[in-house]
């Protein structure tokens, strides 16, 4: 029996990324080239990320910006990089 032999991964271009994302069924992530799937959300991940959005707004109130929950991308050029954080402070 041949040992298993991992190939290399395909790479994508950033506009080849945001291409393939706008017509996804899954949320994915894009790491220098690689675009990584993400996992879905559970009810406890749910609950936690609406408590930490009200706690945030109340206590950043009056210090301008905006709190993004969810699907919003973040690109980090000096990474090569697209994520989905949560939460985000602009």
């Amino acid at each position: 029996m041949s040992p298993l032999v991992e190939s290399p991964p395909c790479l994508y271009s950033p506009a080849e990324y945001l291409a393939l994302e706008e017509k996804a069924e899954f949320k994915s992530e894009y790491r220098d080239g690689e675009i990584i799937p993400m996992t879905g959300g559970s009810i406890t991940h749910n609950y936690i990320a609406g408590n930490l959005l009200v706690w945030l707004k109340t206590s950043l109130r009056g210090k301008g910006g905006k709190i993004y929950i969810n699907d919003v991308k973040v690109w980090i050029p000096a990474h090569i990089i697209t994520v989905i954080p949560i939460p985000i402070f602009w």
